[in-house]
């Protein structure tokens, strides 16, 4: 009996997720566990779910597909499989990085010639490093690579740290603050909180609420707090409280592992 390859399909289209169901059906050996229709949804499902392959939609409200990739690069599983309706710079990109991908509408010719070509990639014999590659492509279509050091202004000048320094981020005033042990600092005026999210995937940060992003290793203390919230201390020496939203809890407890 053929084993299944066990699959997600992310699409923020109901028709669209249907369509491709469907058409899936055709083929014995692919098992469906599990579908998403953003991108928070399908990371977290893809962590949840350790799928074989993920038919990721590119153009999401918000973040988008890359993201996706982004998140979960590093995983040993799963194989991507684009499916766009991008333009022709775009598929150049894939094309160049080894990078499978699907036109919208699809056509089942061309899903079988992806299917059999992830059929081989998925077999223990293939030994295939792909992270260097996905890398490119993330950068071709403007995904930044990861920080290393954030800029902070203090006293008139440019001072770099080490994310790990950063006991939390802070959106106050049109500005994205950085919270250390001594203070807080203001960074670059076009960085974002959501920019900050994207690039600080190494690092142990976690977005408590709309505008806070806190470190989890330099969390002191945590507590449930009124209408379903947490709150926490941090360690640095004004011992901040950040509070973490209601809809953040369920994320929070699993980034601790409660």
């Amino acid at each position: 009996m053929t084993e299944s390859i066990r699959t997600i399909l992310v699409d923020d289209e109901p028709p669209a997720q249907d369509e491709l169901r469907y058409l899936l059906s055709a083929h014995d050996d692919i098992e469906i566990v599990g579908t998403a229709d953003s991108a928070t949804d399908a990371v977290e499902a893809i962590h949840e779910l350790r799928p074989d392959l993920v038919f990721l939609d590119i153009e999401m409200p918000g973040r988008n597909g890359f993201h996706v990739l982004k998140a979960i690069m590093g995983m040993d599983r799963p194989l991507v499989i684009f499916v766009t309706a991008f333009d022709e710079y775009a598929i150049r990109a894939f094309e160049e990085n080894a990078v499978d991908y699907i036109l919208k509408p699809v056509a089942k010719e061309r899903l079988a010639a992806s299917l059999d070509r992830a059929r081989k990639l998925l077999t223990p014999e293939v030994a295939q490093d792909s992270e260097q590659t996905l890398r490119k492509l993330l950068a071709d279509v403007g995904i930044q690579p990861g920080l290393k050091r954030v800029s902070v202004e203090d006293s008139g000048r440019n001072v770099l740290l080490n994310p790990r320094e950063v006991v939390f981020f802070t959106y106050e005033n049109r500005r994205v603050y950085a919270g250390t042990r001594n203070g807080q600092y203001p960074c670059a005026s076009d960085l974002t909180l959501d920019k900050l999210e994207d690039r600080l995937g190494g690092f142990p940060f976690f977005r408590a609420n709309r505008s806070q992003l806190v470190n989890l290793a330099l969390v002191r203390t945590y507590a449930p707090w009124f209408n379903g919230k947490y709150v926490l201390t941090m360690n640095d020496r004004q011992e901040t409280e950040i509070t973490v939203s209601k809809a953040r809890v369920r994320d929070f407890k699993d980034a601790i592992e409660l």
